[in-house]
């Protein structure tokens, strides 16, 4: 195929018309999970989904938004951490015996995350912007709080979104007439937050009471609620960019930092006075404090590259490699950046060594074949691909990518499979009218 264009996969929306028909529906208590009792308040509300199904839902999901973000940091140090302080939270929350995990991803935004089944994610760059303990417990324990207020199933049962769903990226093959400018801004896989609910402000009111509640119940200072909030605040001054996605999932304010010093002073006055942690903080964030003049620098250069700006954005990426030579982010970056330079054969290499530094993550694998599929290398970017889909299965995006693969290597039949099993996975947009015209005209439909 010599050229497609930049084409979105189907969104998934539970519209207001389709909720009324499920409400409808006379099996919709026996199917769709009926009422439940909030384990929080204890009142009886609707829910559509059970407790099995958030579960299946998260593990479906999280790991596509972990690879979205660079995957999960390899400081093991940091992660066994991040991990222990989290369970020791969750253990005392309302819902304790859900499958909780808590990982710190590589995405340089500041923001942190939660799915439905306990999947927790948590990325570097919020991990360099808190100082302490109690600000990091704060900030786990507000996520296990919409983990155990079942702020998703909730939203979703008012049929407000249905973003957690793969939607894979939105990457065709571009031609050069074409430009490189849309192949690059998504060839990651899933853009960065495609899968997260977006908070109301009453979910955020209350995920930050039961943090500060799960907190205390923890021996930690709930004081660093309120100190969360003041750097989130203070940040949105100077890094907004950085910021953008963590105030559109979870709405901020200065409401938000007075309630929480309002409960400091009238509900957790005593354990105000508890340590910090700072310097234990410190210390398990060593190894990426030592990254931080590197991750800036890619800040920036994200920053540069989303306005289409390469040339300003590869002199940011290359000054971060040179602090920073196998970060994997930095890697990437630098291997789309090349791409949308029209550097086809310096994105392949970049994208090489993102795979060599990080074998186990899919990302990578995806970037290195789109960049091969540039290069008309059609064989080993089919490779990269089902490579991709063995460790990340579930993409539609990968299975239309190995029909482009396969399709250009002549391999019709093989083609037309992978076309058809896309079609199952979205059956409208740019790419589902792409694959069923092919089938069409192979005689496969």
């Amino acid at each position: 195929m010599k050229s497609s264009s930049h084409r979105r996969g189907r969104r998934h929306d539970l519209n207001r018309r389709d909720f009324l028909a499920l409400m409808s529906a006379s099996a919709l208590g026996a199917t769709l999970g009926g009422c439940a009792v909030s384990p929080v308040t204890g009142r009886r509300q609707l829910m559509l989904l059970s407790e099995g199904q958030e579960v299946a839902m998260d593990r479906e999901h999280a790991p596509h938004q972990f690879s979205a973000d660079f995957g999960v940091s390899q400081d093991s140090g940091m992660n066994n951490y991040v991990e222990s302080l989290g369970q020791d939270l969750a253990v005392r929350s309302h819902r304790p015996g859900m499958p909780y995990s808590f990982q710190v991803v590589n995405a340089n935004y500041v923001n942190a995350y939660a799915f439905p089944g306990g999947s927790i994610g948590v990325t570097r760059g919020i991990m360099l912007e808190m100082e302490d303990e109690a600000e990091l417990a704060a900030l786990l324990g507000h996520e296990v709080g919409h983990v155990n207020a079942r702020h998703t199933a909730q939203r979703m049962t008012r049929g407000m979104i249905a973003q957690l769903t793969v939607v894979g990226a939105t990457v065709a093959v571009a031609s050069e007439s074409q430009g490189l400018a849309p192949l690059v801004q998504t060839v990651g896989g899933l853009s960065a937050g495609a899968l997260l609910a977006h908070y109301s402000r009453e979910n955020e009111r209350e995920a930050d009471d039961l943090g500060m509640e799960y907190a205390s119940r923890a021996g930690q200072n709930p004081a660093g609620m309120v100190d969360l909030h003041g750097m989130l605040l203070e940040q949105s001054e100077r890094k907004p960019n950085a910021l953008e996605l963590m105030f559109a999932t979870h709405p901020m304010s200065s409401e938000r930092k007075a309630t929480a010093e309002r409960m400091l002073r009238q509900q957790y006055h005593e354990q105000g006075n508890r340590p910090r942690h700072g310097e234990r903080y410190q210390d398990n964030i060593a190894g990426l404090r030592r990254l931080k003049p590197a991750i800036e620098l890619q800040q920036e250069g994200e920053g540069e590259m989303a306005r289409e700006n390469f040339a300003r954005a590869e002199s940011y990426f290359k000054e971060s490699l040179e602090m920073a030579p196998e970060d994997y982010p930095g890697l990437i970056l630098m291997a789309r950046c090349q791409y949308g330079l029209g550097k086809k054969e310096e994105a392949a290499r970049y994208a090489d060594l993102a795979r060599e530094v990080y074998p186990g993550e899919a990302q990578a694998l995806q970037v290195a074949g789109i960049v091969r599929l540039g290069l008309e290398d059609n064989e080993v970017a089919h490779q990269h691909f089902v490579a991709y889909d063995r460790i990340l299965p579930g993409n539609p995006n990968t299975t239309f990518l190995k029909g482009v693969s396969l399709e250009n290597m002549g391999r019709h039949r093989d083609a037309a499979r992978e076309y058809q099993q896309y079609l199952q996975m979205v059956p409208n947009g740019g790419q589902a009218g792409y694959a069923r015209q092919r089938l069409t005209e192979w005689g496969a439909m």
